[in-house]
């Protein structure tokens, strides 16, 4: 049996985003996804770069229209067990290329979350949550 391409997780079958520079974008993607467990899958495709933990999920690539990626008002949210992984993810993502988008600590419109943000090499927001 071959392992899927996207896997979903009942709401989702896959998240695709744009990379202007494929190279940074995957080592930011390593790092900061590394600290939740999230690995590199490794390529697909036409440069595809899949990432997941046991299927792949998130998928990374130069915009197919070979326009620049373009992603404002979106946010994408990765899941953390703990708190010390949403730290992790945030330092792991800054050191690897991006941009803080909001430090590591508790978030007040949402009862015992704990939250960090970024923006990746591409411009790309996301962040990483858990509930304590």
């Amino acid at each position: 049996m071959s392992t899927p391409v996207i896997s979903g997780d009942g709401i989702f079958s896959h998240i695709f985003i744009g990379a202007a520079d494929l190279q940074k974008s995957v080592a930011f993607y390593e790092a900061a996804l590394g600290a939740l467990g999230i690995k590199n899958l490794g390529p697909f495709n036409n440069g595809w770069v899949l990432f997941g933990r046991e299927k792949p999920a998130f998928i990374i690539a130069r915009p197919g229209n070979g326009e620049a990626p373009s992603s404002n008002g979106v946010t994408i949210g990765f899941a953390a067990a703990t708190p010390a992984e949403v730290d992790a993810f945030h330092a792991a993502g800054l050191a690897a290329g991006g941009i803080d988008e909001g430090q590591p600590g508790a978030r007040g419109h949402l009862p015992g979350g704990y939250a960090a943000y970024l923006r990746d090499p591409a411009g790309n927001k996301v962040c990483s949550y858990t509930f304590v």
